[in-house]
């Protein structure tokens, strides 16, 4: 299932729409559970799981250069979201591994030869880390899909590509990171230098977690920092993996470190840790408040911070409903809903909302959705229990508060973590459906009459990572999209990625960017060196 290095997560993401059906994340015809569906049902059988074709290798905490248990001799279960079941037991770090990690970073950040090598050399390395991750493309996503649930398509052939891509762009990026020369005034000769910022503490999500691992290490590692990266305990299988590539690739000991376990033991003491010198997060507002205060109580480190989402899709009176339907449908299913800047307010011109309304709940019964290593299937469980329960809970909520159930609002199957597509129309922006986050595949589907009134709806809110505009008028994009206060805005696409695109929100969904030549800044320090010139007639 591995493709080209040259493969763009962006281009896959954002095939023509010319025909709905064509789509990548809509197979046409294939009968995956013996025939699409055209009802879902709380009885509706999901077939036994595949048996994933890898082996988990790595369940150890990785510190200086070497896999270890956790002090504690603690392990805990990392299941498949599938079925519930066990995969393996995996080290549980706690703040005495933490300060383990964090010892081996600082020590190879102060002596080691990490920040001392030549641009070029850390280059190389992360370049022979990159080809070996594309060698082991299968392997890797088979643990992604296994772990998480996402289907092993969307691993094999988007994801792990664009992890491949993420490594070599910040490759590509080690030997450009420089200085100035700076006019002052008098006989001096000023300029500035740009240094690494030291040992960085980064925590990820299970959402995506290869890719947010390499949103957080490629910069840092390209800057020449040193890294305790603490993975999200629902997915610790992927990152322990790729890590130990880094290392066959030549990445000194000490220099990236792995610590699963929980957010509030492992998560809470990095956030804190004195010799940490920069945080990144990339989780829940919520979450994201709690490290923030407990990273500017210790030592006051930067902190970067990647949050929640609720991202309006505005669908104008001149769009094509049957494109807009599967913009639309993409932007808040893909990944099982559970991305945070999914599309999840879909506003609709009031002059074709019915319409709208109609092919959106024809399109979410024709979604596939089953075991995420068949071929063709769209959508697999949700990451676990909690997240399931909270996202019933939420469709609850919706019809409760007088939302249209239009389809779905139940589990899928008696086993696993299955949430059928679910699509709400008359929605209202009051209530708990239009104004949470619930990260999981649940459509809403508002009505609006005019620009001004779309933009005020959509703006109203304590979020603002990104935004989507369906509109063939020109005048109407730029309208929205210099009005919009968010971080990304898709016009006619969505979840548009690219290494070299600037990721980061507005307001509640956090501070600073990822990606692109943005997030470099969040691990470099300035220094400014001045130097009095002794012969000043020469100026």
């Amino acid at each position: 299932m591995a493709m080209a290095s040259s493969l763009r997560f962006s281009r896959l993401l954002s095939r023509s729409l010319s025909s709905a059906s064509s789509s990548f994340f809509s197979p046409g015809g294939s009968a995956i559970l013996g025939a699409r569906v055209s009802k879902y049902s709380t009885d509706a059988a999901i077939e036994e799981p595949i048996k994933p074709s890898v082996q988990v290798e790595h369940t150890q905490l990785l510190i200086n250069g070497k896999f270890v248990d956790a002090a504690s001799g603690k392990t805990f279960p990392t299941l498949d979201p599938r079925t519930g079941e066990v995969i393996a037991h995996v080290a549980e770090g706690h703040s005495e591994d933490i300060d383990r990690a964090v010892a081996a970073a600082r020590k190879a950040f102060d002596q080691g030869p990490w920040p001392k090598m030549t641009a070029y050399e850390r280059q190389r390395i992360l370049l022979r880390a990159a080809d070996l991750i594309e060698k082991h493309n299968d392997e890797i996503a088979a643990l992604e899909t296994w772990d998480n649930g996402k289907p092993y398509e969307q691993s094999a052939q988007i994801e792990i590509p664009m992890l491949v891509r993420l490594v070599r762009y910040y490759a590509g990026w080690a030997d450009k990171i420089h200085g100035l020369t700076v006019p002052a005034d008098g006989p001096y000769h000023v300029q500035t230098l740009h240094e690494p910022i030291g040992v960085a503490g980064q925590i990820i999500p299970w959402n995506f977690p290869l890719v947010m691992f390499a949103w957080k290490v490629g910069p840092a590692l390209a800057c020449g920092n040193t890294i305790v990266l603490k993975t999200a305990e629902q997915t610790p299988l992927s990152a322990l993996y790729v890590a130990r590539l880094f290392h066959e690739a030549g990445l000194p000991p000490g220099v990236l470190n792995i610590v699963s376990g929980f957010g509030p033991t492992a998560g809470a003491a990095l956030a804190s840790h004195m010799d940490v010198d920069k945080l990144a997060f990339t989780g829940s507002t919520e979450t994201g408040k709690v490290v923030l205060q407990l990273a500017t109580k210790s030592n006051l480190k930067p902190v970067t911070l990647e949050l929640g989402g609720k991202s309006p899709f505005i669908v104008c009176e001149d769009a094509d409903v049957d494109q807009a339907v599967e913009l639309a449908h993409f932007a808040l299913f893909f990944n099982q809903g559970q991305c945070c800047c999914a599309g999840s307010r879909t506003f609709v011109h009031e002059s074709i909302h019915e319409e709208f309304v109609a092919k959106a709940k024809a399109r979410a019964l024709k979604r596939v959705v089953g075991d995420p290593f068949k071929s063709g299937i769209e959508q697999g469980p949700q990451i676990d229990s909690d997240q399931f329960e909270k996202i019933l809970k939420y469709i609850r909520s919706g019809v409760e508060s007088g939302a249209t159930l239009e389809t779905g609002g139940d589990r899928l199957g008696n086993k696993g973590f299955y949430v059928q597509p679910t699509v709400f129309s008359n929605v209202q922006d009051g209530m708990l459906i239009a104004k949470e986050e619930i990260f999981g595949p649940v459509q809403s589907i508002f009505k609006f009459k005019d620009l001004g009134e779309v933009i005020q709806r959509a703006n109203n809110t304590q979020y603002g990572l990104a935004a989507g505009v369906f509109t063939k008028n020109l005048d109407t994009a730029n309208t929205l999209t210099r009005a919009l206060r968010v971080g990304t805005v898709w016009v006619n696409c969505f979840d548009t990625f690219d290494a070299a695109i600037p990721f980061g929100g507005y307001k509640m969904s956090g501070q600073g960017r990822e990606k692109g030549e943005y997030s470099l800044k969040n691990y470099l320090q300035v220094k400014a060196v001045v130097t009095p010139l002794k012969n000043p007639a020469w100026l």
